[in-house]
């Protein structure tokens, strides 16, 4: 049993991905075999005519692509309590809610015990390459996670979010502990329900136990900056809560309260170091060493929706290197970052062939169409994708799903033995569309980059951001909406939207925007504290704020966001750029 081991074995972690690498098309097909061979029995896969055979080639002439929206009608009979075997062979007892943040609400996904072993598979895998570069010995992390609520549905399956269910998990921290990174907070911080209270002792525990902690993490980047800058709030509170031994009465949660006492010891020396460090900061630069002067790495997930906060996190960490983590979704698993040097801006990860069977669909077939309407896309291998080709990933998993379009495009970089290394490239959906036009999240975090360069003057940025279509106007145009970190004069928020305007520089948007096909862009400033709203809606919800990703693009799906934003908006401006 996994308690009774100290510490994983490292070095075989390395040699089975090693292993696994050199044929990936091997284990790929015998991955699929057992995937079939698991689920036979599923009435899914039954009506498609496999009739037992479990090769690559049957299974692509008999097995239809499939979204979650071709899903669903099976996904609801399992919710309403039908326990055959209609997605997988054994009955499904749990599922997994997606954050909700992308199409407006959440999406229930099958989660079994091969999803939960298929996660820790990619946690050795990616610890073992980063200990190596990185060592840490048994110390704690400071781990900026958060469970959310259980609840059963109509049919008594217990539902929550796909991080809960890693966390609640009882291996999951034996599992940490024998990867050295054990969460210096106790369970009632993780579970305690209410986000403001367990991130406030989150932030305590973490300073009761500043000499031991090795790293801090989170599961989004996200996250991390949320707690740091929550920390400029309430750092006064939490050195006076060490130097007194007692936990504010902010804190009300019994659970919590209680758990903390266990901890919190009057310590006034503690108190006046921390007290200092924190006064002779200039603006929090460098907060997070001098806080936790052993921290190795910060580790989270800082690709793709999570890069527009790498600069304030690299604020916050000064010389401590950011590391960026693995590359999955609500739905499953996909790759480990087995080079951690390199920084998240460049992080490639490499796919492990035996947690799922993997295909892609190359990018150029999807070109001239709306990404899922393209009629009859012919995916490729694992083996087959080409270097500095984009695709579109398709999985089939051990929990249900089959040529699953996951929505994620990725770009090719290189090879790791006969497994692709794959960079995040943005999902495949479109972000921003009136006319021609075709912008992504990416086109969007690169447009409110180079206009929040204006703001560096005054010494303000963009706290947060995102987007929305307004088609009540003729034409219709982009709207961004920006929550500053404080006042910034009119003259610069008018050229910062000037430049956003400018920034967006696909030749379908240039080209309408010069013809009025495309109204002027119009940047709206709410006030401060609209975006933390957003989040409390989502936990309302249901969501994790470990999950929780910002809308970038907020569509009709999304009422109750835009009515959020729409109140709060204290500022508006109109591009001139093309006047």
């Amino acid at each position: 049993m996994l308690e009774k081991v100290e510490v994983i074995n490292m070095e075989k972690v390395m040699e089975e991905f090693e292993s696994m690498t050199k044929d990936a098309e091997k284990v790929q097909r015998e991955t699929l075999r057992r995937i079939l061979e698991d689920n036979s029995s599923a009435e899914y896969l039954q009506n498609l005519g496999l009739n037992g055979r479990t090769d690559p080639e049957s299974f692509k002439a008999c097995v239809p692509l499939a979204t979650h929206k071709d899903l669903e009608p099976f996904i609801y009979r399992i919710l309403e309590g039908d326990d055959s075997p209609i997605l997988t062979g054994k009955s499904i007892t749990t599922m997994s809610l997606s954050s909700g943040t992308t199409q407006g609400k959440p999406k229930y996904i099958p989660w079994n015990d091969e999803l939960f072993e298929s996660t820790m598979q990619i946690y050795k895998t990616s610890f073992a390459f980063r200990n190596r570069e990185f060592p840490i010995k048994n110390g704690k992390a400071l781990n900026f996670i958060y469970g959310s609520k259980q609840f059963k549905t109509k049919g008594g399956l217990i539902a929550t979010t796909a991080t809960t269910n890693v966390f609640r998990n009882p291996s999951y921290k034996p599992t940490m502990k024998a990867l050295q990174s054990q969460c210096c907070s106790p369970d009632e911080v993780i579970f305690g329900g209410d986000f403001f209270q367990s991130l406030y002792c989150h932030l305590l525990c973490g300073l009761i136990f500043r000499e031991e902690v090795q790293l801090v993490s989170s599961t989004f980047a996200h996250s991390i900056v949320h707690a740091f800058r929550a920390f400029e709030q309430v750092w006064e509170e939490l050195c006076n809560d060490i130097r007194e031994g007692v936990l504010t009465s902010r804190v009300t949660v019994p659970s919590i309260r209680t758990a903390m006492s266990k901890l919190l010891k009057p310590n006034p020396e503690l108190a006046n170091v921390i007290h200092k460090k924190c006064s002779g900061l200039s603006n929090w630069y460098g907060l997070i060493p001098e806080l936790f002067p052993n921290a190795k790495y910060i580790y989270g997930i800082m690709t793709g929706s999570m890069e527009p906060y790498l600069e304030k996190l690299r604020h916050y960490a000064g010389v401590v290197p950011l590391l960026t983590a693995d590359y999955g979704a609500s739905e499953g698993w996909i790759a480990a970052n087995v080079n951690p040097k390199l920084p998240p801006e460049l992080a490639t990860y490499a796919v492990l062939p035996q947690i799922a069977y993997f295909e892609f669909i190359p990018l150029s077939q999807l070109e001239n169409e709306d990404t899922f309407s393209c009629v009859d896309p012919h995916p490729v291998g694992l083996t087959e994708v080409k270097i500095g080709e984009e695709y579109e990933i398709v999985m089939t998993t051990f929990s249900g799903l089959y040529r699953y379009r996951l929505g994620d495009v990725v770009k090719v970089m290189e090879f790791h033995n006969s497994t692709p290394e794959l960079k995040f490239i943005r999902r495949s959906t479109l972000l921003l569309n009136i006319n021609i036009d075709k912008n992504t999240e990416k086109d969007l975090q690169l447009a409110v980059e180079a206009a929040a360069k204006l703001l560096v003057l005054e010494k303000l940025e963009v706290v947060e951001f995102t987007s929305h279509v307004d088609l009540s106007t003729e034409p219709g145009h982009y709207v961004i909406f920006w929550e500053i970190s404080g006042e910034a004069s009119g003259r610069v928020l008018s050229e910062c939207c000037n430049c956003l305007d400018r920034s967006f520089i696909d030749a379908g948007y240039t080209s309408s925007r010069k013809v009025n096909a495309i109204g002027a862009l119009e940047l709206r400033v709410v006030r401060k504290g609209t975006f933390q709203k957003i989040l409390d809606h989502y936990l309302g919800l249901g969501t994790a704020v470990s999950q929780y990703k910002t809308p970038r693009c907020v569509g009709p799906t999304h009422n109750t966001v835009l009515q959020i934003l729409s109140e709060n908006v204290v500022n508006r401006f109109f591009s001139s750029a093309f006047n």
